[in-house]
């Protein structure tokens, strides 16, 4: 939902459930600034009803009546709209305490703090057992990139945006414009998934090869957003978890523990470096890339080709 429309939409409800008499739409117009900015009668009739509408299929109840004057006013009485009381048992109660802190490092963790302390005043009950019980993994969700907040605003309102990206074989960024559909984050880092308007494609994203600001751009989405998108499943085969093959390769020791945690098997050389096995599908060619020196690859062939063609090209840039 667009922020305008969002907005126009609170302010209305909050003008149906702050008076104490319905009000009529020549009142409505008059209180709220986008209806004074509609232009027409005939423009304003329709903004009006689709937000009575879009408030009501939200669960606000409007009542209609007639006033005094014989116009039609409308309002909507907090008795009718309050929430039922809240009835959480301790499980629950240490359920939602948990979510609350994976966005501690977010900038959503001020909004899931102050929901937290609604849910406690409206009397969620706190068990300090069950919330150990549930804590002990102590979950996060990293959030350090710049780019998530405006992304995640973007795919909200779909609204188009462009960005500098770093490619994983490349030294320079280039300029994406992007139709950003939704975000999600796998083992630690953060993708954004959506349409790329220059190659006609859909493509993921890593924020953190995003360099620079994310701006949003005006005009509405070119492209259809499928209903479901794989994310995981897309930067999986990326990354090489969709195991086909399997690959030899040098790694220098202490040096690639991610490279080490998918080994199948790890031999010391005892000269600096050690042999690891590691199954892959498509695109470990550009994650090896970016351990740059400490790795070398044994075989198959066509991969350390790959890895090599890759490595060039970084140095001519």
């Amino acid at each position: 939902m667009a922020i305008a429309k969002a907005e126009r939409l609170m302010n209305l409800a909050l003008c149906l459930l702050g008076t104490r008499r319905p009000l009529s739409k020549r009142e409505l117009r008059g209180s709220i600034e986008a209806y004074l900015e509609a232009g027409s009668d005939d423009s304003f009739n329709r903004m009006f009803e689709r937000d009575k509408d879009d408030l009501r299929e939200l669960g606000l109840v409007i009542e209609t009546v007639e006033n005094l004057d014989g116009d039609t006013g409308y309002l909507a009485r907090r008795d009718s709209n309050r929430l039922p009381p809240i009835t959480l048992d301790a499980e629950e109660a240490a359920a939602l305490g948990l979510a609350a802190k994976v966005w501690q490092q977010a900038r959503l963790a001020g909004a899931a703090s102050g929901a937290l302390q609604k849910l406690r005043a409206a009397g969620m009950p706190e068990s300090e057992d069950a919330y150990e019980v549930h804590s002990a993994l102590e979950p996060r969700i990293p959030v350090h990139e710049a780019a998530f907040e405006p992304l995640m605003l973007a795919c909200r309102d779909r609204r188009p945006v462009t960005f500098d990206y770093r490619k994983a074989n490349s030294a320079r960024a280039e300029q994406r414009q992007v139709e950003p559909w939704t975000l999600e984050c796998w083992r630690g880092h953060w993708y954004l998934a959506g349409w790329d308007r220059e190659r006609g494609a859909e493509r993921v994203f890593r924020l953190s090869r995003i360099t620079g600001k994310v701006r949003s751009r005006a005009g509405a989405f070119t492209a259809e957003v499928p209903d479901v998108v794989t994310v995981r499943e897309t930067v999986e085969s990326w990354a090489g978890e969709v195991a086909t093959r399997t690959a030899r390769i040098r790694l220098r020791a202490g040096a690639g523990y991610p490279l080490r945690s998918r080994a199948t098997a790890v031999r010391e050389r005892g000269d600096g470096w050690d042999e690891l096995e590691i199954p892959y599908g498509h695109g470990l060619d550009a994650w090896l890339v970016e351990f740059g020196p400490d790795v070398v690859v044994e075989e198959p062939a066509d991969l350390r080709a790959d890895v090599v063609d890759r490595l060039r090209a970084v140095a001519k840039d």
